[in-house]
C-alpha cells in the first residue's frame, strides 16, 4: 500500500507534543510492515538546528510546489531526509516565510495570526508534493486541524488529478481542543470557494474552523484511543463538534498509540545511569533513581518515593488540582519532580514550591529530552492526573521505564492503566493507580496510597513487573491503521469494484 502521512511536526526535527512522536513511529511501524510510506512535514529550520538536526540532513529534491493562498499563488521547494534504520521517505516542505520561526504555532503565549494561512499553504503543499513526487497514494492520512484541510481539497479539487483518482482520506485527532478556529474571511487562505463555507461543512458559528471540515471531507477518521472515541461523541468532551462526530460515528475508529522502542527502551537507552529491564529493575531504577536525584539536586534517598511528572503546564494536565493540593501532598515523606513548560501561572507556582520544598520538590521548567527519559527511568512513580487525555503517551513510556502511573480514568489512560484493586493485584493485573474522579483530594488519596505501596516493596514491585512486561509497541496499532485503511479505500469504489475487491480479499485469506 502506498501511503502519504501529513503532520505538522515530527520527532527529530520538531516537536510541540506526542503529534510528534507518533507521526514518526506510526510511519516506522508501516514501512517496517512492508508498505511505501512517505512523511510529509513542514521545514522548521531554526527549530531543527535548536534540537540537534545537522541542516546537512536535508537534501533538495529540485522540486518547488506552487499552491493558491488567499489570492495569491505561494512557492516553497521540497527537500528529503530519512531516518536512521527504516525505509521511510521524508520530505519537508521548506517555506521560510511561513515556517522559518522560533515557535511552530505560537510566540509569546499567542497564536501566531497567520496560521491559518500557513497550514493552508501548508495543506495544500502535500497535496501538491504527493503530485510532483509521483507517489500515487491509496491513502493520505492527516493529523489534527494543521492538516485538516487536506481532506476536503482532495476531495473537491484532485479527485480528477492523475495519481489521485481512487486516493483515500484518513484524519486522525490527536486533540479535539485543537480545532484551528479563526474568523470567517480566513475562508479565503484556504483557497476553496464560499459554497463550502456552511453549517454542513467549513462554518462553525459564523467561524471557519479547519478540523471540522477535515472531519467532514475525510473518508475515514481516528483518534488516539478507544475511550476516547466515545468521549468525543458527547457533549462534555465533543467541545462542539459532538454533533458531527456522532453523525460520523460509523467512521470513527479510536485506535490506542503505541510507543516507538528504538527510542523509548530502558534496556537500551543510552541516557540512563543503568539499564534494566522487566527481570532485573531493583538495581538499575535504584541507579537510576540515585542519578535523577543528584540531577535535580534532592537528597540521594531510596526510602522514599520518588514522583515524576513531564507534562504541558495546563489546566488540561491536572495541574489545578495538583497546585491547589500540593502542600497537603508535601506533608508525606516523598519527592517530586515536574519537567515542562506552560501556563505562566503554573510555572511561576511550581518554582515557588521548588524554593519552599527544596529538598522534596525539583521543577525544570523548559524542556530537556535526556532528562525526560532519565526522570522516567528514576521515578517510582508518575503523576498523570489529567482532566482529559486523548491518548497519552508518558503514562505508557512510564509503564515501559517502571514508573507506576497515577492517571484519571479518562482516554486513553483508562485504557492502558489497569488500577490495583484487590482483584487485579490477585491475578497479576494491576499496573497503576487509577484516581476514582477528578478532585483534589482524590489525587491526595491516591498519592498517599502509592506511599504505603512503596513502603511494601514488593507491592511496588509487582506493579512495576506487571507494566513493564505488557507490549506497548506499534506493532498492534499499525496493523489497526493498514485495516482502516484498506475500508476507506473500499469506500470509495463502486459497488462492482467493492464486489471484485472482497472477493480477491476472500481468495487471498
Amino acid at each position: 500500500m502506498r501511503i502519504v502521512l501529513a503532520s505538522s511536526e515530527a520527532v527529530p526535527f520538531s516537536k510541540t507534543g506526542g503529534l510528534a512522536d507518533v507521526a514518526t513511529a506510526l510511519a516506522k511501524a508501516l514501512a517496517a510492515a512492508g508498505h511505501d510510506v512517505s512523511l510529509i512535514v513542514p521545514h522548521y529550520p531554526m527549530i531543527s538546528a535548536a534540537r540537534g538536526v545537522d541542516p546537512e540532513t536535508f537534501q533538495p529534491t529540485g522540486l518547488s510546489v506552487d499552491v493558491p493562498v488567499g489570492g495569491k499563488q505561494i512557492t516553497g521547494s521540497l527537500l528529503k531526509t530519512s531516518l536512521p534504520d527504516s525505509s521511510v521517505s521524508i520530505y519537508l516542505v521548506d517555506q521560510p516565510a511561513y515556517f522559518a520561526r522560533g515557535q511552530l504555532y505560537t510566540e509569546n503565549g499567542s497564536d501566531y495570526p497567520d496560521n491559518c494561512e500557513r497550514f493552508s499553504f501548508f495543506s495544500r503543499a502535500v497535496l501538491e508534493a504527493a503530485r510532483l513526487l509521483d507517489l500515487r497514494p491509496d491513502i493520505i492520512h492527516a493529523n489534527d486541524w494543521q492538516t485538516a484541510l487536506v481532506p476536503a481539497v482532495l476531495e473537491i479539487e484532485y479527485g480528477d488529478v492523475a495519481g489521485f483518482e481512487e486516493t483515500a482520506s484518513v484524519i486522525t485527532i490527536h486533540n479535539l481542543a485543537f480545532q484551528g478556529q479563526s474568523w470567517h474571511w480566513d475562508m479565503l487562505q484556504t483557497g476553496l470557494d464560499w459554497e463550502y463555507f456552511n453549517w454542513r461543512q467549513l462554518e462553525f458559528f459564523g467561524d471557519l474552523n479547519l478540523l471540522k471540515g477535515g472531519l467532514v471531507f475525510a473518508d475515514k477518521i481516528t483518534t488516539v484511543s478507544p475511550t476516547y472515541a466515545e468521549e468525543i461523541q458527547t457533549e462534555k468532551f465533543g467541545c462542539g463538534l459532538h454533533g458531527v462526530l456522532e453523525n460520523r460515528r460509523d467512521d470513527l475508529v479510536g485506535i490506542l498509540n503505541g510507543i516507538d522502542p528504538t527510542i523509548w527502551n530502558p534496556a537500551t537507552d543510552p541516557a540512563l545511569a543503568k539499564n534494566y529491564t522487566a527481570d532485573d529493575f531493583e538495581i538499575g531504577k535504584a541507579a537510576c533513581k540515585a542519578d535523577l536525584q543528584k540531577r535535580l539536586g534532592l537528597p540521594q534517598r531510596d526510602d522514599v518515593p520518588l514522583f515524576g511528572m513531564i507534562s504541558r503546564l495546563a489546566d488540561q494536565k491536572g495541574f489545578d488540582i495538583l497546585i491547589e493540593s500540593a502542600e497537603e501532598l508535601l506533608s508525606a515523606d516523598l519527592q517530586f519532580c515536574v519537567l515542562g513548560t506552560g501556563d505562566a501561572a503554573y510555572e511561576a507556582a511550581l518554582r515557588n514550591l521548588a524554593s519552599r520544598f527544596p529538598k522534596q520538590v525539583s521543577a525544570t521548567i523548559g524542556f530537556d529530552e535526556t532528562l525526560a527519559h532519565v526522570i522516567e527511568a528514576g521515578s517510582d512513580f508518575y503523576l498523570m492526573p489529567s482532566r482529559y487525555e486523548p491518548c497519552g503517551l508518558n503514562q505508557m513510556y512510564s509503564l515501559a521505564y517502571g514508573a507506576v502511573p497515577i492517571v484519571t480514568p479518562v482516554g486513553g489512560l483508562a485504557d492502558t492503566v489497569v488500577d490495583c484493586t484487590p482483584g487485579n493485584i490477585k491475578n497479576e493485573t494491576a499496573t497503576g493507580l487509577v484516581l476514582a474522579a477528578y478532585d483534589g483530594g482524590e489525587l491526595v488519596r491516591k498519592v498517599t496510597e502509592a506511599v504505603a505501596i512503596y513502603a511494601n516493596r514488593p507491592d511496588w514491585e509487582n506493579l512495576v513487573r506487571n507494566g513493564m512486561r505488557r507490549d506497548w509497541s506499534w506493532t498492534r496499532s499499525a496493523q489497526a491503521y493498514v485495516d482502516l485503511y484498506e475500508q476507506a479505500i473500499t469506500s470509495r469504489l463502486s459497488p462492482l469494484e467493492t464486489a471484485n475487491a472482497e472477493r480477491k480479499e476472500t481468495i487471498k485469506r
